[in-house]
């Protein structure tokens, strides 16, 4: 797979974990150890996508 086709895909998982995440907090009964585990999974998407991005980069320049 392309690199900027693995980004788009990781974004797209990072939006609607994002989402999610805004959607339990709406709930008084929202599970904080689920939000703690879709928050670390959220920062685990951005540190990949950041990586591909910079390696990306590095191609270009390279």
């Amino acid at each position: 797979m392309p690199i900027a086709a693995r980004i788009r895909e990781l974004d797209a998982r990072h939006m609607r974990l994002d989402a999610k995440i805004d959607e339990v907090f709406k709930h008084p009964s929202a599970d904080s150890l689920e939000v703690a585990r879709m928050k670390k999974e959220k920062l685990r998407l951005k540190e990949q996508i950041e990586a591909l991005r910079t390696n990306e980069l590095r191609s270009f320049v390279g």
